[in-house]
């Protein structure tokens, strides 16, 4: 049963000419930032806060953001201070990092500090995810992508520990090393902030949350994925020796809501602003250079449908089919209110997540129709789903 619904927007850098993105024939990494206007960048800063905090009023119970580098589908390069200023700008609702990118920070103490910072600031509201980070974010920062899940594991030990245990203290690690970890900011929620682990599909990061005990939320794959990634979930808590619950499993998922289905079904298109694509053009190297994913990754699912269908958007998980393919597959889903809450409903009886998040704002979206949309998911759908008991069988 959804406990809680938090609003979702990626606060995308849509002032680009799409006739220059089309001509350079990607819209990332290597796409000039002569196309960047800092003053559009700041209209745009003030609209998606403004939004934000309309949804913390609205009916949401919190916030998520994340963080992408040289890409204009994300103005979050850098998700802590994007968190702070909803501290400030917000007087409730949890502010969900998915996440700080681990393996390209030189010093996770650092980040363990400025979480913590949020934390204070905010008075106790910050949800930490913690994410690998796509290929591309390996490029941007001259991480090499071999040791990309190894810096993720020792990151995250670095950070618990710090949360955790009084220093001073040493650390001596393959990635990282300190003589002294004795931070002086530490976060408000005992022992830590709860830790959230979003992926899409690979199967080594849905078994890593599992064996942490940490929810998996689902970042918007097709729905014939969905089950399958909860049942390894479930598999691999078995083996650790606990039978997962809806706190467990948390779903994000693209929602236009509108008066009628024929206007969110125009709504919904604004996730396909970059060149076809929410999340933009690039070769598929960019993605996952030699060494990102292991075999067992190339293997997956996600990664088979990927190659089948000869996928180049940047980042997991965005549709690549025509679009009344991705509503079709539940990629976006669009509607009136009484439409959205059907068609959540249908996906609630499929994982019964505790946790959802409702992406509800994409690409050139006015603001108004984004307001609109926040107000008909806040004060229409979530309390039906909120009320909704799913149909879930393990």
């Amino acid at each position: 049963m959804v406990k809680e619904v938090h609003f979702f927007t990626e606060m995308a850098y849509s002032a680009y000419s799409q006739e220059a993105a089309k001509e350079a024939g990607y819209t990332n990494l290597m796409f000039p930032n002569e196309n960047f206007d800092p003053n559009r960048a700041g209209e745009l800063y003030n609209i998606y806060f403004e939004e934000f905090a309309h949804a913390s009023e609205a009916g949401f119970d919190g916030m998520m953001i994340n963080e992408h580098h040289y890409n204009p589908l994300c103005m979050m390069p850098a998700v802590n201070l994007i968190g702070s200023v909803l501290a400030r700008t917000t007087n409730k609702g949890k502010i969900v990092f998915l996440g700080n990118v681990l393996p390209i920070h030189e010093n996770p103490v650092r980040v363990a500090e400025e979480v913590s910072m949020v934390d204070i600031m905010s008075g106790g509201r910050v949800v930490c995810g913690f994410v690998r980070g796509i290929g591309q974010e390996s490029m941007a920062t001259n991480s090499n992508p071999v040791y990309n899940r190894e810096r993720f594991d020792e990151a995250h030990d670095v950070i618990v520990k710090t949360w955790t245990t009084p220093g001073p203290f040493r650390w001596e690690g393959k990635h990282f090393q300190y003589r002294i970890i004795n931070p002086w900011m530490m976060p408000i929620q005992k022992p830590h902030p709860a830790i959230w682990i979003p992926g899409v599909a690979s199967p080594e990061s849905i078994i890593w949350a599992a064996r942490h005990r940490y929810p998996y939320v689902a970042l918007a794959p097709s729905i014939e994925l969905l089950r399958g990634i909860y049942d390894l979930y479930a598999e691999t808590a078995a083996e650790e020796g606990y039978t997962p619950t809806p706190d467990n499993r948390g779903y994000a998922i693209r929602v236009a809501c509108a008066d009628t289905d024929e206007e969110a079904y125009e709504l919904g298109r604004n996730w396909y602003w970059q060149l076809g694509t929410s999340f933009g053009i690039a070769p598929r190297h960019w993605q996952a250079p030699p060494g990102y994913l292991t075999r067992a990754a190339q293997q997956g699912a996600r990664q088979q449908e990927r190659n089948a269908t000869r996928q180049v958007n940047v980042t997991p998980g965005g549709p690549v089919l025509e679009y009344d393919q991705a509503q079709a597959t539940y990629q976006i889903v669009t509607g009136n209110p009484d439409t959205v809450t059907k068609k959540l409903k249908y996906l609630m009886d499929i994982i019964d997540p505790a946790n959802l998040i409702l992406w509800g704002r994409e690409g050139r979206m006015s603001h108004d129709d984004a307001m609109k949309n926040i107000d008909l998911l806040g004060k229409e759908v979530i309390p039906a789903i909120k009320d909704y008991q799913p149909q879930y069988q393990c």
